[in-house]
């Protein structure tokens, strides 16, 4: 998993925001979090939707911007594949960029990172959907979802992969050590009758996009998840960092101390989603956020993981992306973070 986590509780954030100003937003950001991340502005442009900000130079989407959907287009399917897989097979990263219009603060953050890298510490965060969510959102057709299909689901998944590599090449161009998750918020509920999926087949696609990433850089690699599934399945993915809600599913994940304890133990991080987002935010002041998080870390000490261990691999997050909030609430998720982060830093 790379080199021994030294993350102390240090704050980033999961993507999405509910500003619209890109100077502004990023410069938040940057003033109240620790790990910088670029913010998906959803309310500034339909294109900066999870889905939609990732299909450029994808093979066959047809994407409806006003209703946020995207669909498999009835252009010639193996002339489209076959011109994907030459870009895909001669490692055409730039083939995959993500434009300015679909991630304007992407290249701002990395423009205001390099302007003053002294300022902004050690690393710097990056975001993808990842395979299954993204295959689960795509109907073919005849309305069925691209999980389905296994030609363009190992299309999309080998896309992604040489797209998050695009992304984490630009944001190396800051000199930080960069963290690319992979956002899965399909997998919450994971196992329930109504999953297309199996778990086997969940754990190969992630591993395909985690690998591909990690023999082509030096990136950390996670993966976001804001509901609960079957962690023992995340693990088993072989992130760098599981990206997890906290403050709602904490007993949840505790539900799985072997493959949390073999996780850390081989140099995994947590990343705590612990201020609660959208319909629960506002729920939790300084004082209960610090009870939670702080049961948790008993939990992991309390499976003999060395205090100091667990507290190296740990960073903070909002439970989820805060895309749907209203914007003053956002900001008292990103004050509740630092603030979070000064009280357990103070009494290390």
């Amino acid at each position: 998993m790379g080199s021994k986590p030294d993350f102390y509780f240090k704050t980033t954030g999961i993507g999405s925001v509910p500003w619209t100003d890109t100077d502004k937003t990023c410069s938040k950001i940057l003033e109240l979090i620790s790990i910088p991340f670029w913010p998906q502005m959803v309310k500034r442009s339909p294109v900066e939707d999870m889905n939609i900000q990732f299909t450029e130079g994808l093979p066959l989407v047809s994407i409806n911007t006003e209703r946020k959907l995207i669909s498999v287009s009835a252009e010639d399917t193996e002339e489209a594949l076959v011109k994907f897989y030459s870009h895909y097979l001669s490692d055409d990263v730039d083939y995959f960029s993500v434009s300015r219009d679909y991630a304007p603060g992407l290249y701002r953050q990395i423009e205001l990172v390099s302007e003053n890298p002294d300022n902004y510490g050690k690393y710097i965060k990056g975001h993808t959907t990842g395979p299954v969510t993204f295959a689960a959102s795509i109907k073919d057709e005849e309305g069925k979802a691209i999980l389905g299909n296994p030609d363009l689901l190992e299309a999309f998944t080998k896309g992604l992969a040489i797209k998050s590599l695009w992304q984490v090449r630009e944001l190396e161009k800051t000199g930080k050590k960069v963290i690319i998750f992979l956002d899965e918020p399909y997998l919450s509920g994971f196992g329930s009758a109504f999953s297309p999926i199996e778990r086997h087949e969940v754990v190969s696609l992630l591993k395909e996009v985690i690998d591909y990433i990690k023999e082509k850089s030096d990136a950390l690699v996670g993966i976001h998840c804001c509901g609960n599934t079957d962690w023992s399945m995340i693990v088993d993915a072989g992130p760098d960092i599981i990206n997890f809600d906290a403050f709602s599913f904490l007993d949840y994940f505790l539900l799985y101390p072997n493959d949390i304890s073999r996780f850390i133990k081989g140099g995994g991080t947590i990343a705590w989603g612990i201020v609660p987002t959208g319909d629960s935010a506002g729920q939790g002041d300084l004082d209960a956020l610090y009870a939670i998080l702080n049961k948790g870390l008993d939990a992991l000490y309390n499976l003999g993981l060395d205090k100091d261990m667990v507290q190296a691999a740990s960073i903070l997050t909002p439970a989820c992306g805060m895309g749907t909030m209203k914007e003053e609430d956002s900001e008292e998720v990103l004050n509740l973070l630092s603030g979070l982060y000064k009280r357990m830093t103070s009494t290390r």
